[in-house]
Parts: structure tokens; sequence; C-alpha cells
């Protein structure tokens, strides 16, 4: 009979004897053979002694058996990875584009009103919770610091805007201009370049196209002579006449040396160029026929006269002042380059900006004190109680329109250019469920770990109330979706770079030679083993797994996905 192994001991055992193994070890000699014709000796049960000896060598050589094992793969065995490629197939797919995530809720308008000033509460119209209409009113707090600060940013402001105007009247003067046609009289030397100070003289304008002259006459002629009478004006100096209009009647109370009572004409002498100041000239007028002459002789005067004066201070940068030169209104007679003006008037103009704002603010306190409702809402959050005093800077009501409320949401960079406003949203709030829409898309991004997100608010009807504000929602919507396209595992789908400089996406193509649609890129995709090629795809939506393949690609082609490392031994 031939030998058997102990799968345990590994120890030679004799053969069976009745049925029963025996050996040596065990003091049993085996019986002569059936030849003998003796019967072989049966085996006696095993003591508890021995049982424990064979159960403590049965562990040894279990031990033995893994450390000849371990020690076998650290000699002879592989222990370097080996690279199994994951290939998949092109196939037709429903595909479904999903954009989900959570968001606090909140109402679409809600005011808050703050009083800046201390006071106290003298009415309180509203409670907390209470529905309101815009113009309600809600409460009167009397503040005498309200009253005073509104007071103060006025006269501030009034203050600031005198100065302003006087400013740009002055800054005007940059240009010297004459207000008036006429003639230069008495011209300053000025140079360019040198300094000029406010306020500085540098000719007199006269108006010398019209003369001016004042005579008077008796008081028997009172009603007689009137605006507009025409009269003979004698010019000794010239040795001739000229004709003047009476301009104006002064009815004053002159006694002459011989007792007369006169009063005072004045009369407008166009000047035919050949007229100028102090000339002795008489205006004879006609009553009734009659000549009347004036008391005595008067002088002619120009009909008007300033002196021209710098209203900046600066630096000359041109002049051409000249005595005697006529002039025209607008006219520029000195140029002056007064920076430090322009820069007070640029500050001038935000202090000026800066009262308005103060007052602005002042008055808005000030009405708050006795506020209305600025939206139809409610009431969230009211801070007043009759009688008591409030501090300043206290948010003493908040209302909140919340008949609509709003998401704050994103959408990816694969999904912006399918979603839109007005589409369908899914929406849960602990349990409970809500529907609405897309309220709008910013196509402007957010990048955030190198992936752009674009905001998006969603919308939902709350007339019943039953969605809560600054709460906790999901929202999920189906950006895009295809029953019956192409469709790959999105990890098979790789970004690369083309030799013309385009960047895309190709699939790495299983196939015996290069393809015809073949793509060249300028730098390689690592991983992809011999024998796959990197043919262009176009995409279209994706989900969390797979991608719709438009173009590039069949049904049934055979494409690289990835590769996973597992050793020798399939661990």
């Amino acid at each position: 009979m031939p030998e058997v192994k102990d799968p345990v001991r590994n120890e030679e055992t004799a053969p069976e004897v009745g049925g029963t193994p025996v050996s040596a070890e065990d003091g049993i000699v085996p019986a002569a053979t059936a030849s003998s014709g003796k019967e072989k000796p049966k085996r006696p049960p095993m003591s508890p002694k021995k049982k424990k000896k064979l159960i403590r060598w049965s562990i040894i050589g279990g031990v033995v058996l893994i450390a000849v094992i371990v020690l076998a793969k650290v000699l002879g065995g592989s222990t370097e990875p080996a690279a199994q490629v994951v290939e998949d197939t092109v196939t037709y797919n429903s595909i479904t584009s999903t954009v989900e995530g959570s968001g606090i809720t909140r109402a679409k308008e809600s005011k808050t009103i703050t009083l800046t000033t201390s006071g106290t509460a003298q009415e309180v119209f509203v409670t907390e919770g209470q529905q309101v209409t815009a113009g309600t009113p809600l409460f009167v707090v009397d503040s005498e610091t309200a009253r005073t600060a509104v007071e103060k940013a006025r006269k501030d402001m009034d203050g600031y805007q005198k100065q302003l105007n006087a400013m740009n009247k002055d800054i005007a003067g940059l240009n010297l201009t004459p207000p008036f046609a006429g003639k230069l009289m008495d011209t300053v030397k000025l140079n360019v370049g040198e300094e000029i100070a406010k306020d500085t003289k540098v000719a007199t304008l006269v108006d010398d196209r019209t003369m001016k002259l004042q005579q008077y006459y008796s008081y028997a002629y009172k009603g007689d002579i009137r605006t507009g009478q025409t009269a003979n004006v004698s010019i000794p100096a010239l040795m001739g006449n000229v004709t003047g209009t009476v301009s104006a009647v002064h009815m004053v109370d002159r006694i002459s040396p011989e007792g007369s009572r006169l009063f005072e004409v004045e009369f407008s002498v166009k000047n035919p160029g050949t007229l100028t100041k102090d000339m002795v000239a008489s205006a004879v007028l006609s009553v009734g026929g009659e000549s009347v002459y004036p008391y005595e002789s008067g002088k002619l005067d120009y009909n008007r006269m300033i002196d021209l004066k710098t209203t900046v201070n600066g630096t000359i940068v041109s002049t051409s002042l000249l005595d005697y030169m006529d002039v025209t209104p607008g006219q520029v007679l000195v140029k002056i380059d007064g920076e430090d003006s322009q820069n007070e008037l640029f500050t001038l103009e935000q202090n000026l900006a800066d009262a308005q704002k103060a007052l602005d603010t002042a008055q808005e306190n000030l009405d708050n004190c006795s506020a209305v409702a600025p939206i139809d809402g409610t009431v969230m959050g009211l801070a007043l109680t009759a009688g008591e005093d409030v501090a300043a800077n206290t948010t003493v009501i908040s209302i909140a329109d919340t008949s609509t409320i709003l998401i704050d949401a994103t959408v990816d960079e694969r999904n912006i250019s399918y979603v839109k406003a007005g589409m369908p949203v899914d929406l849960d709030q602990w349990g409970t469920k809500f529907t609405g829409m897309v309220e709008s898309v910013s196509l402007n991004s957010k990048v955030t770990n190198g992936v752009a997100a674009y905001p998006m608010v969603i919308s939902v009807d709350n007339t019943d109330g039953s969605l809560m504000s600054g709460s906790n929602v999901t929202y999920s919507l189906v950006a895009s979706q295809n029953d019956n396209c192409l469709t790959l595992p999105i990890q098979s789908v790789k970004n690369a770079q083309f030799t013309d400089g385009s960047s895309g996406y190709v699939v790495f193509v299983k196939a015996d030679k290069a393809p015809e649609n073949t793509a060249e890129l300028a730098v390689p995709v690592d991983g992809v083993p011999d024998g796959y090629y990197p043919v262009p795809v176009e995409i279209g939506i994706s989900d969390n797994y797979n991608v719709e393949i438009k173009s590039g690609v069949e049904e049934g082609t055979t494409v690289f996905t990835t590769t996973q490392m597992q050793n020798s031994y399939g661990y």
C-alpha cells in the first residue's frame, strides 16, 4: 500500500489496520502480514497526553508552512506592481445632467430701520409678526439729537456751497476776461512765468462807446422831462453838437445859490469816437417848442468803469494787456496757472459732497423717528417699547417680504450653457418638497481650487408662508437630458494640447494602426500604453459618471480609460 501524508502534521503514517491508522510512534508494532495467518492487533485509543501533543505539532506545522510560503515570495516571487489596462466601449445610453446643492433661503426684499441718534419711543403701532403694507405707520420716537443733527448738517452744506460758488467764480479768473466791451486803461506790465497774487489790479476797463452826462434843471419843468426824450448836447471842445437821450430822471432837491430848486437828469450819449472823459457838455431839451437849458454845464463820464483784478494766486502763462486797447467780452487778457486753486476747488467739492451725505443721513434718521413701512411684508424684528429710551445706532425694526423666497446657488462650468432663467427647480427643506425656478444666472464665474462656478438665484413662490427664510434647503434641477446618445465614462475623455496650438478633448482608440483621424498632440498624455491612438471628439452633456460623445468615434469603438496597478500575486 502506498504511503499517506498527514495534511496537517506532514508525517508519514502506516497503512490502516482495521480502518485505523497506526504508527511506530504510538508504540504499536505492525503484526505479521496476512500470509502468516494471524489477525493484526487493533490500535488502542489515544491517550489525552498524546492528543495534546498531536495538536501542538499541527499548529507548529501550519506556522512553518506559512513561513515557507512567505520566504518563497521574498526569495523567488515578484513584488513589482503590474499595470492592468482598463478599457471601455462607446455605447448608446441615456444621460441626464443635474445641478445639485444646498443654500440658505432669504426673503426677496427686506428693509431695516436703524436710529443713529438716541431718543424716547413715544408710540409703537405694530407688533412682531404683523403683516404691513408700504406706508403703514410704525412708531414715533422723540429725538432732539436728530433734529439738531439735521440743522447742523444743513448749515454745513450751505457754507460749503457758498465757498464753492465763490471759488468757481475765482477759478474762472484763471483766464482773465473783460465783462463788457470797452477800452483798457492804466495797464500793468506783466511777465510770463512770474507769480501773481490774488486781487492784483492789472488794468482799468472803461466803456467809452457810450458816454454819460449829468445835468440839473429847474423844478418848473417837473413832469416835462421824461426817459427816452432826446436832447441836443453841445461839446465846446469839439465846437459841435451830438445827440443825447434821457436815460434817467432823479427828483432830488438841489438848491442853487440863487435859491432855485433843481432835479437831476442823466443823459446817454453815443461816442462817435471823439468823446472822452471830463469833456464839458450841456444838454438842451425842447419842451413845448421852448428850449430848456440846464442850470450849469456838466462833464462827460464813461458809461461804466471797473478795475480788472486777478481772482486766484498763480503763475502767469500769457498776457496781452495794452493801454487804450479795445476789448470785447470773453477775450482772454491774462492766462494764469492756478494749481493751488484747482486743488482747493477739488477739496471744496469733496467737502460739499460729504456734507450732502451727512445731511441725507441726518434727514433720513429724523424721518425714521416717525417711520412708516418702506415695503409690504412681515415685521420680523421689533426692538421698541413705548415709553422706553432708544440708544443710538439701534436697529429698531426689520421688515421682510417673504411672499417670494430666494436661494443663492451655483452652476459648474460643464452645465452653465444649459441652465436658463425660468427652468424648474426641485427643493427640499427638511423633507418638505417645494418647486422653484431659476430667477437668474450670472455669466461672471468665481474660480475656487481651479474650478469655475457661476452664481445662480432660485426663486420660490411663498405666498402661503410655508417656506421659512434663513433656513437650509437642498436643490436639484435637470440642466439637460438625452435619452439616446453615445456615451463613455468621464475618465475615458482626456484634455489634450494639439500641435497647431489649440486644445480640446480626445479619446484613445484601440487599433492595430493609427486611424485616419488621429490627432497630433503637442504634449503626450501620461499613462496611455501602446496600441491606443488619440482621436478628437466633441462632447456634450455629462453626469457624475458619463459624458455624451457627439462626434469623433462610433458605437462599439474600444477606448482606453485608465490603468490599475496590481502585483504578480493578484493583490
